[in-house]
């Protein structure tokens, strides 16, 4: 155990966002999301639901300042009634962390399943919520 760490996060991605640089981007994925067939690197979270997992990173991974929108959604498929209520909760999550945040921006599906093929790293949840899953793209820390 190590002090200020949220206990959420297993040592595998306590190492996986220590190695990212800015701009490598880490796509957390719900339980529908085909992540061991896209990543580069898997981290099980299993049990575990989005927001969850998303507060514990935004306590250790800056945003990247130098793009207009530094966090990505999956589109909800045309015709497709769901109406994710979810990402509320992620713009909130993220706004805690990072108060300058804007918005998100919106990936088509497919478009989406090829950028978490370049992403970092997977990160698969149990979340159950449909279209939740996010990419986060990795900034710097300033020197204060």
């Amino acid at each position: 155990m190590l002090k200020n760490i949220p206990s959420i996060l297993p040592p595998e991605l306590l190492k996986v966002l220590m190695e990212m640089g800015h701009g490598d981007e880490l796509c957390i994925g719900d339980g529908n999301f085909p992540a061991a067939g896209y990543a580069q690197r898997l981290v099980r979270c299993d049990g575990h639901g989005v927001p969850e997992v998303l507060d514990a990173i935004m306590q250790l991974l800056p945003l990247d300042s130098f793009v207009d929108r530094p966090a990505f959604l999956m589109q909800v498929v045309p015709d497709d009634p769901t109406k994710p209520t979810i990402w509320e909760e992620y713009r909130k999550i993220i706004k805690k962390h990072e108060p300058s945040f804007t918005d998100f921006a919106s990936v088509e599906r497919f478009a989406f399943y090829e950028q978490a093929k370049s992403c970092y790293c997977i990160v698969a949840t149990g979340e159950s919520a449909l279209y939740a899953n996010i990419i986060l793209k990795k900034g710097v820390i300033k020197p204060s």
